[in-house]
């Protein structure tokens, strides 16, 4: 009986470890499929095994929402992974180049791009999402990538947040429109950003564009909370849902 109890267990271990895969296989073969009955599957040799697979693979076709919960906790391991030994960089803003509550529960980062059209109409939902949550943290990472304006617009920002005068530029250089030579100039003097030249500048957009490098980014606005990076113009919905769970798991 313990030697038929030790056997059942391996072959369950053995069933578990092979269901990630089999099941992501599963998806394919029920979409080529128009009777599931008659798809034909590569089960184990071992009985006990082919069984417990065969329950797996039945239950899958019936709830193939669970395959997409699958491979969003894998794509969310990834992403923790990419996050956890760079966070203290990512989180920590280049002077006065955050909002929001200092030592905020919650850190929310915008790695963006003045040039940016997805940038520059995100920028409302973060404006709210500040104004509703008083424990959020925003931190602004320059990764001017669209070109000289793009690099024009992010140097004279870096010299605001020297200045302590970063939000005031930011939200008035994106008021202007895109990062022409006027624009750029119109929102420094309505800042009263000072003329500055440091190379912390440029040493600071290198590290912006490494450390986006290593998360995957590939392109602006690319948005790190908690355990979770997202892409793109995602809307207020999104971050405030990903800023509730990243609060949640700090619980």
């Amino acid at each position: 009986m313990i030697k038929e109890d030790s056997r059942r267990a391996a072959s369950i271990r053995r069933a578990a470890l092979g269901t990630a895969v089999l099941a992501l296989g599963l998806l394919t073969a029920a979409c080529s499929q128009t009777d599931a009955d008659n798809t034909t599957a590569n089960f184990s040799s071992d009985p006990e095994t082919a069984k417990i697979e065969k329950v797996v693979r039945s239950y899958l076709l019936s709830n193939p929402e669970i395959l997409e919960e699958m491979i969003q906790a894998r794509e969310g391991r990834e992403m923790a992974k990419a996050i956890a030994p760079h966070r203290k960089d990512i989180e920590t803003p280049f002077a006065a180049a955050w909002a929001g509550a200092r030592d905020g529960d919650v850190v929310l980062v915008e790695f963006f791009d003045y040039a940016c059209t997805y940038c520059r109409a995100s920028n409302p939902d973060i404006a709210k999402l500040l104004s509703e949550d008083k424990k959020l943290k925003v931190v602004w990472r320059e990764l001017p990538v669209l070109g000289e304006g793009s690099l024009a617009a992010a140097n004279v920002s870096l010299a605001a947040a020297k200045q302590g005068r970063f939000k005031k530029f930011h939200d008035t250089l994106y008021a202007e429109g895109g990062p022409t030579p006027d624009a750029i100039a119109k929102a420094q003097k309505a800042a009263g950003v000072a003329p500055m030249q440091s190379p912390e500048f440029m040493q600071e957009i290198d590290k912006n564009n490494e450390l986006a490098r290593a998360l995957g980014a590939t392109g602006t606005p690319t948005w790190v909370v908690g355990d979770r990076i997202l892409s793109g113009a995602v809307g207020y919905q999104a971050l405030k849902d990903a800023i509730a769970e990243a609060r949640k798991r700090r619980a």
